[in-house]
């Protein structure tokens, strides 16, 4: 390309630097239209603190013009954002393609129309005013499309970084980005292809394609850059993403030089600078992230011989999963937020992002980590060869040093919202406990800074405008609830003090268990208790959660359901949605896992009349497997997050009310749109959704969301209030 930027390929027809800039222009409004949203959010959470902060009743609920308004623009938004397509009907039409490693759900429609956003851009620059049809603009369409993807550099490189303008602008992060810039880099693929398919055409009319790739360098190097763009979007699907990450990685960034060297020798020497702009940005993402790196995990002025601060013990748990414990870390992280772990010793030059299992109030980092592969899997070898056999599980941990990297991950505060329905699966707890302890100790801080406790409200920004938390938590055994165990105890004798104090909160949590091997005929009083004790075979110490006891009434409705399904190599769970009509009858020779486990393909109707009906596991092999752990009195005092409070006495029992909240435990499967019309109905202002898991349940509970914000009219003259999803899946 040796055009000049500025010359005109005819009248009336841009320059080929405007059209560049016009690019930046439309790219440059929308992520000033994501800021201008970012602001607004933030303005609004400080209105609804302090409008609780003021006493104000329903804080969550929009009441002027503006707001009303803003809030059905939100409705209508997020149903068509949200809105995705099941194509197990289509994988029906062809069945050659019905395989579980298809993704089961349509990208969600706000994702599409983002990147056919993009590629209408894109293609109106390239063709503006250009007729394709005519020979004798090849050569003119071919300048331009150079040009057009050299502009697309910068923002492919700017989605890519962990530490990005966008994102900081947004209000969102990386993680949140990066499907975004694969899509870009798609795009900009198709784009240098059409750069050369149309200089290979204008010099096919000679037969001069050989000899323009044997003779002159120019053409050698653009060609060589197509060639490692192509083998980058390749590598970058999903399959070879997940193949081996580490690898993937590596290479990645190996091709990334290559490419933007050859596209830097292919250049004329105005254009130059559209490669240095990205290098820019490259290098600032790098080089932050090492100076935060070395500031949270180097200490040089230390006293002691300890250069890297951050110790870890490790732990391991039932499941095949372990615990990696940081004590007093220098990292500062909010809930719901991740940092890549690295640990040398055992898994050399290799960092991944680990959710954090603790808040800050614990004064230490906490992961739960499933062991799969890799570095996983010698975390758990380690935590089980550093505890010994588990007759030996009293020993301590050995620690080794570890580097972390973040902490990263953003979500709107949950405090601002009437009512929180939180629903994980497996390891997915890690991300949705901390949330709701999270919001519990907030209202801890609103009960101790407030002498009136007849008044709910509190100090601007130390309480919530939460009232109403539901939180549903989907494992395949009982051992894997003392994963968090104490926590959940501490949040119920938490809320057990607010409601003593007449505060207006309540939380329900409850333990959907699809298969346990206690779950089974040959011991049924034993194995129901096992359940409700929650005991690990690793564990230094057991935690005993008491009686079995009753759950009140609930709404009925409609829900999906959602199946559970035992993966045959790594035993990981994976959470398919099915239709909610589509009850699957099996027998108990299909449903009854190895040694007479029972893996429950039940789906909960109602959970309410299940608990007082004492539900069977429907595999035929399992027991009365329907239990409640009982509520237990707590002293005034607050009780301190992670410590599971005192039993009370058979007197004190018998003096204390009958709403105290209820840790329930039902075997089979939840309907989610069933559970969170439950929480909507009851919202007495805007709710938000959280969900994190496998694909499958973060397509069902997405779909729930739309389908019930579509049902039933919210902000759109009724008085149904908003709802904000947000959702995570377990995925590279």
């Amino acid at each position: 390309m040796s055009r000049s930027h500025s010359m005109s390929m005819g009248e009336g027809v841009p320059s080929l630097s405007y059209l560049q800039t016009m690019y930046w222009a439309v790219v440059g409004t929308a992520i000033g239209c994501g800021t201008l949203v970012k602001i607004y959010d933030k303005a609004l959470y400080r209105q609804r603190m302090s409008a609780a902060s003021g006493s104000q009743l329903y804080p969550a609920r929009p009441k002027a013009a503006l707001p009303c308004t803003m809030a059905t623009i939100y409705a209508v938004v997020r149903e068509v954002s949200y809105a995705s397509y099941p194509l197990g009907a289509f994988y029906k039409r062809l069945p050659w393609m019905s395989t579980p490693r298809l993704p089961q759900t349509s990208p969600t429609l706000g994702r599409a129309l983002m990147v056919i956003a993009e590629l209408v851009l894109v293609l109106a620059l390239c063709f503006y005013k250009l007729d394709p049809d005519d020979q004798w603009q090849w050569e003119d369409i071919g300048y331009r499309t150079g040009y057009i993807a050299t502009a697309q550099l910068p923002l492919v490189v700017l989605l890519a970084g962990k530490r990005n303008i966008i994102a900081w602008f947004t209000g969102t992060s990386y993680e949140r980005l990066n499907w975004l810039h694969r899509w870009v880099s798609r795009i900009l693929f198709l784009t240098v292809t059409i750069h050369m398919g149309f200089w290979f055409s204008s010099w096919a009319r000679y037969d001069y394609i050989k000899v323009k790739l044997t003779t002159e360098p120019t053409t050698q190097r653009g060609f060589a850059a197509w060639c490692i763009l192509l083998w980058i979007v390749l590598s970058s699907l999903a399959p070879a993403r997940r193949w081996n990450y580490e690898l993937f990685v590596i290479q990645h960034i190996i091709s990334f030089v290559g490419f933007f060297a050859a596209v830097y020798l292919h250049l004329p020497e105005e254009l130059k600078v559209w490669v240095w702009i990205p290098i820019g940005f490259f290098l600032f993402d790098r080089l932050f992230r090492a100076g935060a790196t070395l500031f949270i995990n180097i200490s040089l002025l230390s006293k002691t011989s300890k250069l890297v601060t951050s110790k870890a013990t490790f732990e391991p748990l039932s499941g095949d999963t372990t615990r990696i414990t940081i004590a007093n870390p220098r990292l500062k992280w909010e809930a719901g937020q991740h940092v890549f772990l690295t640990c040398h010793a055992l898994a050399p030059l290799q960092a991944h992002p680990f959710t954090i299992a603790s808040i800050p109030a614990d004064g230490k980092l906490e992961f739960l980590i499933k062991s799969k592969s890799g570095s996983t899997k010698r975390f758990f070898h380690h935590a089980e060869s550093s505890h010994g056999l588990p007759q030996t599980s009293h020993s301590k941990s050995h620690e080794r040093s570890v580097i972390l990297e973040g902490p990263y991950g953003r979500i709107r505060p949950l405090r601002q919202f009437d009512s929180v329905f939180l629903i994980a699966g497996s390891s997915g707890a890690t991300f949705t406990v901390p949330l709701m302890r999270d919001i519990v100790s907030n209202w801890m801080v609103q009960a101790q800074g407030r002498v009136n406790t007849s008044n709910r409200s509190v100090s601007a920004f130390q309480g919530a405008a939460t009232r109403f938390i539901r939180f549903v938590w989907i494992i395949k055994s009982r051992s894997q609830y003392a994963w968090f165990a104490s926590q959940l105890e501490t949040i119920r004798a938490n809320v057990d003090q607010m409601k003593d104090a007449c505060y207006e909160v309540e939380v329900e949590m409850s333990i959907y268990i699809t298969c346990d091997e206690v779950l089974e005929a040959a011991d049924a009083s034993s194995g129901r208790q096992e359940v409700l004790k929650g005991k690990d075979p690793y564990a230094s110490k057991q935690t005993s959660l008491g009686p079995i006891g009753s759950k009140g009434d609930q709404q009925e409705s409609r829900r999906s359901s959602i199946d559970v399904i035992k993966g045959e190599k790594t035993g990981v769970i994976s959470i398919n949605s099915i239709s909610s009509s589509a009850q699957i009858q099996t027998s108990a020779a299909t449903s009854c896992g190895p040694n007479g486990v029972c893996c429950c393909t039940q789906t909960v109707e109602d959970e309410a009349q299940a608990v007082e009906s004492g539900g069977q596991c429907n595999c035929q092999c399992g027991v009365d497997s329907i239990g409640t752990i009982n509520k237990q009195a707590v002293p005034i005092q607050s009780v301190d997050q992670g410590e599971v409070p005192p039993r009370a006495t058979a007197e004190e029992e018998k003096i204390k009310p009958l709403h105290k909240p209820e840790i329930v435990m039902v075997a089979g499967r939840p309907q989610p749109r069933k559970l969170i019309l439950e929480t909507l109905e009851q919202a007495l202002g805007e709710s938000a959704v959280v969900v994190c898991g496998p694909h499958g349940l973060v397509d069902d509970v997405r779909r729930s969301v739309v389908a019930l914000s579509d049902d039933r009219a919210v902000h759109k003259g009724t008085d149904a209030q908003g709802i904000y999803l947000h959702a995570e899946s377990f995925d590279y």
